[in-house]
C-alpha cells in the first residue's frame, strides 16, 4: 500500500515468545506506542468496532502504518481461547526497532495482546481529587502513562481513590484511565474538553435515551450536580462518591438507568 508515494508498512503480529519480550523491552526503553483495552465475554466485546477503529487511526498517526482489523480480531480470539469467564484484554502496538535518536525513521510496528482477569462487576464508588494535568496528544490512547499514573499514585497517597484532570483553564477533562459524566438532575452532561473520546462513553451516549449534552464543566459547577460517574471498558459505569470535597449520591437512579442502557448494547463477536 502506498500513500503519497511512500510505502505504508503493515503491522506485524508479535507472537507471545521472544518477540513479545523484545516488544516489552521497547515499551520500557522508549514508551512510544498506543493501545486499547476491552472486556471480552464469551468471545464478544461491546464496542469492538470502535476499539478497532481506534487502533487503526492511532497506528496511522503514530507510525504511519496500516493495521489489519481482521488480524487483530484473530489475535484477540486466540489469546482468550479456552479462558473461562470475562477477560480484560489489552492490545498494544509498538515498534521494537524504533531508534531513540531517530523516532521518525521508518520501522515496522508490532502488535502485542495481553490478558488479565476481569475486575469486579460492581466496584464501589470512588472518591477523586482534581489536579491540573493534561496528557500529551490527548486524542491518542498512547502508552505514555507515567504522568497519569504518578497523579493517581499521589492522589491515593493522600487518601483518594484516583485523580481527575483539569485543563489549563480549570475545566474538567478526563480521569487517569476513564472518562467522567455528570447529572444535573435532568440532563447527563459530558465535559467538553481536549480529552480521549472513550469507547464506553461513546456507547453510552448512543444508548442513553434521556437528555444529554456536551459542554465545558468547571469545578465551580460541581456542587449543583446530583450525580457523577466514570466510564471505561474494563468496568463500565462506576459511581463517583466525591470530587475533592463535593459529594454526590452514589445510589442515584440515573446511574442504574445508564447501566441498564449500557447492558443493552449488543456485544460484537470476535470471529
Amino acid at each position: 500500500m502506498r500513500v503519497g508515494g511512500d510505502r505504508v508498512p503493515d503491522v506485524r503480529l508479535a507472537a507471545m515468545t521472544a518477540t513479545a519480550t523484545t516488544t516489552m523491552e521497547s515499551l520500557a526503553l522508549t514508551n512510544y506506542g498506543h493501545f486499547t483495552t476491552m472486556l471480552v465475554e464469551d468471545g464478544r466485546v461491546r464496542g469492538l468496532g470502535l476499539h478497532l477503529d481506534r487502533l487503526t487511526a492511532d497506528c496511522a498517526a503514530l507510525f504511519g502504518a496500516r493495521l489489519s482489523p481482521d488480524r487483530v480480531r484473530a489475535e484477540i480470539a486466540a489469546a482468550v481461547a479456552g479462558t473461562p469467564g470475562p477477560v480484560t484484554v489489552r492490545v498494544t502496538v509498538v515498534d521494537p526497532a524504533l531508534p531513540l535518536a531517530r523516532p521518525a525513521a521508518a520501522g515496522t510496528p508490532q502488535l502485542l495482546v495481553t490478558t488479565r482477569p476481569a475486575g469486579p462487576h460492581d466496584p464501589p464508588p470512588v472518591r477523586v481529587r482534581t489536579v491540573r494535568y493534561e496528557r500529551d496528544v490527548p486524542q491518542v490512547k498512547h502508552t505514555g502513562l507515567f504522568g497519569p499514573l504518578h497523579q493517581r499514585r499521589r492522589a491515593q497517597q493522600d487518601g483518594y481513590d484516583d485523580a481527575l484532570f483539569l485543563d489549563a483553564d480549570g475545566l474538567v477533562s478526563e480521569g487517569v484511565t476513564w472518562n467522567i459524566g455528570f447529572f444535573d438532575g435532568d440532563t447527563v452532561i459530558w465535559p467538553l474538553a481536549d480529552a480521549l473520546p472513550g469507547v464506553t462513553m461513546r456507547l453510552i451516549e448512543r444508548a442513553y435515551d434521556g437528555p444529554q449534552r456536551r459542554e465545558p464543566v468547571g469545578i465551580s459547577q460541581l456542587p449543583a450536580m446530583a450525580a457523577a460517574f466514570t466510564t471505561n471498558a474494563a468496568v463500565g459505569i462506576r459511581a463517583v462518591a466525591a470530587v475533592d470535597t463535593v459529594g454526590f449520591d452514589p445510589g442515584h437512579p440515573v446511574l442504574d438507568a445508564l447501566r441498564r442502557r449500557y447492558a443493552q448494547v449488543a456485544p460484537e463477536p470476535l470471529v
